[in-house]
């Protein structure tokens, strides 16, 4: 049996391989999508991606607050 020890090598070091790059990948989506949320509300710190969600957001659940001057002129 030559080939079984070689076999179990290989399973191992295929394993470790698509470990390490399960595990890259996985960074690299949470770096990204920090880095998207770019608009933070000014009353609850809630991040998000664009101004029109941030305006939907302000909208919805600070209805009270005066609108941030950034949001006035954005199409909701």
């Amino acid at each position: 049996m030559a080939r079984g020890q070689q076999k179990v090598q290989s399973q191992q070091k295929n394993a470790k391989k698509a470990a390490e790059k399960k595990k890259g990948q996985a960074a690299d989506q949470k770096t990204a999508a920090k880095a998207a949320l770019i608009h933070t509300c000014p009353v609850c710190r809630t991040q998000m991606p664009d101004p029109k969600t941030f305006k939907q957001h302000f909208e919805s659940k600070h209805p009270k607050s005066p609108m941030p001057p950034e949001l006035v002129d954005v199409q909701a």
